[in-house]
């Protein structure tokens, strides 16, 4: 094989990704290995950054089905450039922004209320009388809404 392709072992160890999560990626379709006539597996030297992308997405919180929808927006299945990168966290970032958003709430309410499904019935008498936050709908409306 050419010194573009690197085996799955030499893929894991690069990655730091263990040998089974690659083979994972590969059944969920976010990476496509070519095999020798001995079935083994190779890989090209850029799918170490379509594993890192996956990694970096994954610690961003997307799920492997939207990973696998932005790799699949890629022309020819090719691997992210930093351009793909760019576009592809501008799109998250509003996503990202109204979770802190939620993050931020929750932390603050924490010593307090979680409003409503009540830690402190004697807070509760303050900060939500007669159950109004109740009529926002249901869970814990001071820190969803």
């Amino acid at each position: 094989m050419q010194a573009n392709f690197i085996t799955i072992g030499q893929l894991a160890r690069r990655t730091g990704v263990a040998v089974s999560a690659l083979r994972f990626y590969e059944e969920k379709g976010l990476l496509d290995p070519i095999r020798t006539s001995g079935n083994q597996r190779r890989f090209l030297r850029g799918d170490i950054r379509r594993v890192s992308f996956i990694l970096i997405a994954q610690k961003l919180g997307l799920g492997l089905a939207e990973i696998e929808e932005q790799l699949a927006s890629l022309p020819q299945g090719r691997n992210p450039t930093l351009a793909d990168w760019q576009r592809i966290s501008r799109q998250m970032r509003v996503e990202i922004d109204e979770k802190i958003k939620l993050l931020n709430r929750t932390r603050n309410q924490l010593d307090q209320c979680i409003g409503c499904g009540c830690l402190s019935l004697e807070k509760c008498r303050l900060y939500n009388k007669d159950d109004n936050l109740g009529l926002k709908g249901p869970g814990p409306r001071a820190v969803l809404d």
